[in-house]
């Protein structure tokens, strides 16, 4: 049987050297390489060997896990990411869970069960602790509330109306985006009444309340973008096997949007 090939990203080399070590005559796997977070050629690393698993070591007072999973899996979209960790914050648990990862394990774990993870995720499998288990799926529910909420608001709006609708998020005034959007001020206040009609609201107050109750991000500084119409995870589920979460529901850019 072809063995596993296993990725290691720790910061602490000494971890990843033992643990290659205690790997190295299992059947069953095969260490290919190992990493740190902060390696500029990491992604190129694993974008060339291609490993089956990828394991990551996060912090317990860690920030950034899920961005290094999403950088992970970027870079070899077949692989299957099991984390490495000592925390127990749930909050932690269900990031890296939007961003793809398959596993949560403790790094007190034995060698067995590690080489067991390894082996199901690539089966498909996930594997999280009981006792976080639920918090995390607490967290995808209303992940999946909220992304209902969101698809619904903007299921009714055009592009432009969803540009719109996140100038008014972000507190602009209509001469500001006019000026963004290079729309003259009538054609604003035109579809600023449409947006209201659709929402059901009455002012724009009610319609930012509402926009931001469904995830509706604000425009950045620079440009209105249509694509911060939408949440920041839509994940519904715990991943298995290939699966990366739903996509979203609209996409644009500014150089095929329709004049209005």
């Amino acid at each position: 049987m072809e063995r596993i090939r296993v990725f290691l990203v720790d910061d602490h080399q000494m971890l990843t050297e033992a643990l290659a070590i205690l790997l190295r005559d299992d059947p069953a796997v095969s260490v290919v390489g190992r990493g740190a977070s902060d390696d500029p050629h990491l992604t190129a690393t694993v974008s060339r060997l291609l490993p089956d698993v990828i394991t990551v070591e996060v912090a317990a007072e860690g920030s950034h896990s899920g961005r290094l999973v999403e950088r992970l899996i970027g870079a070899a979209r077949d692989t299957h990411v099991v984390v490495l960790t000592s925390s127990r914050d749930p909050r932690q648990a269900a990031d890296v869970v939007r961003a793809g990862a398959a596993a949560w394990v403790s790094k007190q774990c034995s060698a067995q069960y590690f080489v067991t993870v390894v082996c199901g995720v690539c089966r498909g499998e996930a594997f999280f602790p009981v006792d976080l288990l639920g918090d995390v799926l607490r967290e995808l529910r209303e992940d999946a509330g909220l992304a209902r909420r969101h698809n619904v608001l903007l299921d009714v709006l055009t592009t432009r109306e969803c540009e719109i609708l996140t100038g008014m998020v972000a507190g602009w005034s209509s001469a500001r985006i006019s000026g963004e959007l290079a729309l003259s001020p009538h054609t604003v206040r035109s579809h600023i009444r449409d947006i209201l009609g659709k929402l059901d609201v009455h002012s724009r107050l009610e319609a930012v309340q509402k926009a931001r109750a469904a995830g509706v991000a604000p425009a950045g500084a620079e440009a209105v973008d249509p694509r911060n119409c939408h949440p920041a995870s839509e994940v519904t589920h715990l991943p298995v096997g290939k699966s990366r979460g739903a996509k979203p529901a609209h996409r644009g850019n500014r150089s095929n949007r329709t004049p209005s």
